[in-house]
């Protein structure tokens, strides 16, 4: 039996960079090491475990099955011992200068960012909040690093180490300019059917299956994007319609001239939650702003 008296913990700290980064020279440069030095730390944790802990392949060095065993409770150990010695720094947005990065989809830029950006500027100045684009991470291995603070989306392959906080449920509608024939009476699925559309070819969870659905009910798509960001401007000089989340619609309708209203099809209603790490769960930091943003949007 391994004694935590009989291993140097700064070893652990190395592990733990190795299971992120999965490249030495990444780790030795984010530890301020040689790579011979983090080499030599990753054979005496061999030793230690009587393991190979990691193996390199065309692919950096991938953990073992003891290694991907012991990767959580060492994560979480590290994170108790750092709130421990930091116990007395509380988080005080008035003067903090930390940065946090959320990771959302480019239609959570467009609804969450303007309203953020105005109410942190006053109650957390020094505060800096940047972005990531979700579907371009992996958002388990950069929020269980710390890298990621939170995820804002509706999100449905939830990892068993995230926490979630749901913020507010919308429908899905259809957006075109103001004056367009879909804007005249009640119009039904026929009328929806002959309008042109524009798909936006998303590949993340959930739109890829409603664009499964708009396609089985005969919408035809005219013309593709594949982000949300282009559509109000396309959608403004054009007799295009496009189906998105309501949230999306009211920012853009008022400044883009733009109507909306519910599609005749039974789509799924889209649940918006803030998810995070439960390393994270009780970090001052991470409280105040998941806290923050769920006081300015949740309904």
């Amino acid at each position: 039996m391994v004694e935590v008296r009989d291993i140097d913990l700064n070893l652990l700290v190395v592990f733990q960079e190795i299971f992120q980064e999965r490249q030495i020279s990444a780790v030795a440069k984010r530890l301020g090491l040689s790579q011979s030095a983090v080499s030599n730390a990753l054979a005496r944790l061999r030793r230690t475990c009587n393991d190979e802990l990691f193996v390199r392949t065309a692919q950096g060095m991938q953990p073992t099955p003891f290694a991907e065993q012991l990767a959580e409770p060492i994560a979480s150990a590290l994170a108790q011992v750092t709130r421990a010695l930091n116990r007395e720094q509380e988080f005080d947005p008035a003067t903090s200068q930390r940065q946090f990065t959320i990771a959302m989809t480019d239609v959570g830029e467009v609804y969450f960012m303007p309203v953020l950006m105005e109410k942190a500027s006053s109650a957390a100045p020094q505060v800096q909040i940047a972005t990531v684009r979700a579907g371009n991470l992996d958002l388990n291995t950069e929020m269980a690093a710390g890298r990621v603070d939170l995820a804002i989306g509706a999100f449905d392959d939830v990892s068993t180490g995230w926490y979630q906080r749901r913020l507010f449920e919308q429908h899905y509608v259809s957006l075109f300019r103001n004056g367009h024939a879909l804007s005249e009476g009640k119009p039904g699925l026929r009328e929806f059917q002959a309008a042109q559309h524009l798909i936006v070819d998303s590949l993340e969870s959930p739109y890829d299956k409603i664009n499964q659905k708009l396609e089985q009910a005969g919408f035809r798509g005219t013309y593709r994007v594949p982000h949300f960001t282009a559509v109000p401007y396309i959608l403004s000089s054009t007799d295009l319609v496009v189906t998105v989340p309501q949230k999306l619609a009211e920012r853009a309708a008022t400044p883009f001239n733009l109507s909306y209203l519910r599609p005749p099809l039974r789509l799924p209603a889209l649940q918006t939650n803030i998810f995070w790490h439960r390393r994270y769960n009780q970090d001052p930091g991470n409280v105040w702003l998941r806290g923050f943003i769920a006081t300015h949007f949740s309904e």
